[in-house]
C-alpha cells in the first residue's frame, strides 16, 4: 500500500470513527489522532514523530 492509499484509508477512519471532515484529518497532529485513538481503544498508540513522517514521506514519495 502506498502512502497516499494508508493516508487516505486512515482519513476515512477518522471520519468514520470520529465524525472528522477530510480538512479536519489533515489539519490535525498525529498526536491529536493517535489521543482519540487511545480515548476509543484504551491501546497506548504512539502517534509517529517527525523522523518516521520524513521517512514515510522519503519512501512513499507519490503522496
Amino acid at each position: 500500500m502506498s502512502f497516499a492509499e494508508g493516508a487516505g484509508r486512515l482519513a476515512g477512519m477518522a471520519g468514520a470513527a470520529f465524525g472528522w471532515s477530510p480538512d479536519a484529518f489533515w489539519r490535525a497532529t498525529p498526536a491529536e489522532l493517535g489521543a482519540l485513538v487511545r480515548a476509543v481503544t484504551g491501546d497506548d498508540v504512539m502517534p509517529p514523530d517527525a523522523a518516521v513522517i520524513a521517512r514515510l514521506k522519503r519512501d512513499f514519495p507519490d503522496g
